[in-house]
């Protein structure tokens, strides 16, 4: 009977001390759950709030990216047209002609609009070399660009190149140099960095940054105007020494009255390229040379003339790529998309 006394009392010993024990802890855990289920709730709130702010500042790069983009992405070629031409005028009509044709005929479905400025034919010219991946020519390999201002100061005695513009920015005088050449190392750069990169998407991906920058975009414009420049100034020298036969755009550059040596070609020409005007003629025949790229360009002011497609340079050589440019005035150009299956 003692033991079963004994038992009880211990089992009532153990039962109260247990309940003792669970009351203390009993507290600490509600204070803890309470304590974990508000940092949880604010946890929630702090995710749901860095999310929204993540979508946000994604939309907003998304939004000052596409506004700083100077070659869109490429839209349907007719719908393009719509939106452009809506009247019922004579060059309206005119206009929609010569997009039915490029859609119908020459299989252009697409177009990627580029910025209406005066870099715009440019703008369009480089971004489809370094979009298909066309390496330096063979020229640009075999010599160091980055002496090029050197090389036509102190070799060739051209002190005047100090009067170059860098499109709005007139005359930079000794500083000329010093720019040209960061111009020229920003386009070997750029050039030699995206056409390495084998994936097609990956090099679009790169284009699309590239030209997004306002700041290495010029560089790239000026550079070439000035391998431009350098160009027409060894063929005025051949011509004069009678070295070689040089080709017969330089004959057509040289016979204008504003152009007839390489001073005045730089000062009526070359310097308001970026600025007041654009590439002539006469100057998409000297880019595809210096490039050895032929410049297929559908000039569709010109639709039902002989002159609706036309090739810079006209003397190009077999295994020189092509790329296409489309105009409708001859000042603002944009890139047209060939689809052969689609």
């Amino acid at each position: 009977m003692s033991g079963r006394n004994e038992l009880q009392f211990w089992t009532a010993a153990i039962n109260q001390s247990l309940y003792i024990a669970w009351q203390k802890i009993e507290r600490q855990l509600i204070i803890i759950m309470s304590f974990l289920v508000t940092a949880l709730w604010y946890c929630r709130r702090l995710y749901a709030y860095l999310a929204q702010l993540l979508k946000w500042w994604s939309r907003y790069l998304h939004r000052k990216f596409k506004k700083n983009l100077s070659v869109l992405a490429e839209v349907d070629l007719l719908g393009y047209c719509a939106r452009e031409w809506k009247g019922e005028t004579k060059q309206a009509k005119q206009m929609k002609a010569a997009y039915k044709e490029l859609f119908w005929r020459h299989r252009v479905k697409y177009i990627r609009p580029v910025r209406r400025d005066n870099y715009s034919a440019l703008r369009a010219v480089l971004f489809q070399i370094f979009s298909q991946g066309i390496y330096f020519p063979p020229w640009m390999r075999e010599r160091d660009i980055l002496k090029l201002p050197e090389k036509l100061l102190y070799s060739q005695g051209c002190n005047w190149i100090q009067q170059y513009s860098f499109g709005p920015e007139r005359y930079t005088g000794p500083n000329v140099f010093g720019k040209l050449r960061k111009c020229i190392e920003t386009l070997k750069t750029q050039w030699t960095e995206i056409s390495g990169v084998k994936d097609h998407d990956e090099r679009g991906n790169m284009c699309n940054i590239l030209f997004s920058d306002e700041n290495k975009e010029y560089k790239l414009y000026e550079a070439i105007k000035f391998i431009m420049l350098f160009q027409v100034v060894e063929a005025y020298d051949q011509m004069k020494s009678e070295q070689k036969r040089v080709p017969i755009l330089f004959s057509l550059l040289f016979a204008r009255d504003t152009s007839s040596d390489p001073l005045s070609f730089m000062m009526n020409h070359l310097n308001s390229i970026g600025d007041t005007g654009g590439l002539e003629q006469v100057e998409l025949f000297l880019l595809g040379y210096l490039l050895e790229v032929k410049i297929r360009v559908y000039r569709l002011y010109k639709f039902n003339t002989e002159e609706f497609q036309v090739s810079y340079p006209e003397e190009y050589h077999r295994d020189w790529q092509e790329i296409s440019l489309l105009t409708e005035d001859d000042h603002h150009y944009h890139i047209p998309i060939i689809r052969i299956r689609d």
